[in-house]
């Protein structure tokens, strides 16, 4: 059938067979559908939408583009953690390695990089010098079962279809489609070996679904689709109506996530990073007490186990760990701003899509697939939902190594925090609800 035929088919609002759909995407993979016309297949995907046996193909198709991780059976669990994404994200580089210094888990943990206004942890990773996220998939195999962790990127043969999928999507604004979303994720996390799975399905105005209802919807398709497809998961929906943390941009979220793994940190990146993790291993060992699990991880938490699993993982994957012992440091960028508030009130909202954005005009993400990302970069910000303003109070302080781009993003960014006479009815709660 001519692709052509495919298109048209969807922009109707038709259902795809199997067949016509593994004749796109595999096509695509091959370099006979050129890119054109797969953007175009994702479009009216994004307008049309899929039905569950179009889901199931699809997710079905782009696993089967490659190879598929088996890790032995019997002994210690496989599980893994995903986000779908917003502002100051880093809540995997600190489950990660809290859960593989508890004994009681392996993390094989197959991430991507950022998406439209999201940051990626492999961008964060690689911005400790030397870290290596390329890793094959047997150096993958064999480092989880060693160490008890890996962190890496897909490689060539793991989904190869949804690694190409990926990059065009994020350049043609198709990111924000549940179907493709679940395809996405699933066909990745399936393929990678593991048996356990938790989402981190945000909402709120830095995330991909925005509002509460989109967000359920998205996280009640995710775990169905996971259960289909043989995984143990569930979802937890999470706010992303501003930063997660203060820091935004790839080594600034790294010092922040050390900062947690510290015991320190923020209090939303600590909690969070906790309940993901108790969620994980309980799922895992369905017989633990809940309360057990968590007083366990904080204490791997404070005691600096954690930490040093990082600087094992790190390690093992290239990264220098001095950096991450503070034995060495990365200094700050050429360029950084302070920007005050100009008046007295609430702050009430926060546009975060917006501030993702204009991360990326600091060099913090990628305005295109094949531009270089500006580890230094980024924002910290000061304030948070409720918090009282007075007029000359830092809002956030802006790193760039460009001084046109802090210029640039420095006369719009207060637009992005909403400062009212009145204090907001209540801040966002961090955690909205939970779904298994």
């Amino acid at each position: 059938m001519l692709a052509y035929s495919i298109i048209e088919k969807k922009q109707t609002g038709l259902a795809l067979s199997r067949d016509e759909l593994s004749q796109m995407v595999n096509g695509f993979v091959s370099g006979q559908i050129p890119d054109y016309q797969m953007s175009a297949l994702l479009m009216a995907v994004f307008f049309r939408g899929m039905n569950e046996e179009e889901v199931s193909a699809l997710i079905q198709i782009i696993i089967d583009s490659g190879e598929r991780v088996r890790f032995p059976e019997g002994g210690l669990p496989y599980g893994d953690k995903h986000s779908t994404g917003g502002v100051g994200d880093k809540i995997s580089i600190i489950l990660a390695p809290l859960l593989a210094a508890s004994g009681r888990i392996r993390i094989p943990m197959v991430s991507g990089r950022g998406l439209g206004h999201s940051g990626g942890t492999l961008d964060k990773l690689e911005s400790i010098p030397g870290f290596n996220t390329r890793l094959s998939l047997d150096a993958f195999k064999s480092q989880t079962d060693r160490i008890g962790c890996s962190l890496i990127g897909q490689t060539e043969t793991l989904c190869p279809a949804d690694k190409k999928l990926y990059a065009l999507r994020d350049v043609t604004a198709t990111v924000r489609s549940i179907p493709l979303i679940c395809a996405s994720i699933l066909s990745k996390k399936t393929a990678e070996g593991i048996q356990n799975l938790i989402l981190d399905v945000k909402t709120g105005s830095g995330a991909f679904m925005q509002s509460l209802e989109d967000s359920t919807e998205l996280a009640q398709k995710l775990v169905h689709f996971g259960r289909a497809f043989g995984l143990n998961v569930e979802a937890r929906i999470t706010d992303m109506s501003q930063p997660l943390g203060r820091a935004v941009g790839n080594w600034l979220e790294i010092e922040e996530s050390l900062e947690v793994l510290r015991g320190g940190g923020p209090a939303d990146v600590r909690e969070l990073s906790l309940q993901l993790s108790t969620d994980l291993l309980r799922m895992a060992e369905p017989e633990s007490s809940e309360e057990a699990i968590r007083r366990e991880l904080q204490q791997i938490l404070d005691g600096g186990q954690a930490l040093e699993m990082f600087c094992r993982i790190s390690e093992a994957q290239g990264g220098d760990p001095r950096y991450l012992t503070g034995e060495k440091t990365m200094g700050r960028a050429a360029f950084t701003l302070d920007i005050l508030a100009e008046q007295d009130g609430w702050l009430n909202t926060v546009d975060n899509y917006r501030l993702g954005l204009l991360s990326i005009i600091l060099g913090a993400g990628r305005r295109q697939h094949s531009d270089s990302i500006d580890p230094l970069a980024g924002m910290t910000v000061d304030v948070r939902i409720g918090d009282r303003i007075r007029k000359g109070d830092r809002l956030l302080t802006l790193y760039s190594e460009k001084e046109e781009s802090l210029a640039q993003a420095a006369a719009e960014i207060r637009d992005c925090f909403r400062i009212t006479e009145n204090a907001p009815l209540e801040s966002p709660p961090l955690l909205y609800s939970h779904i298994r």
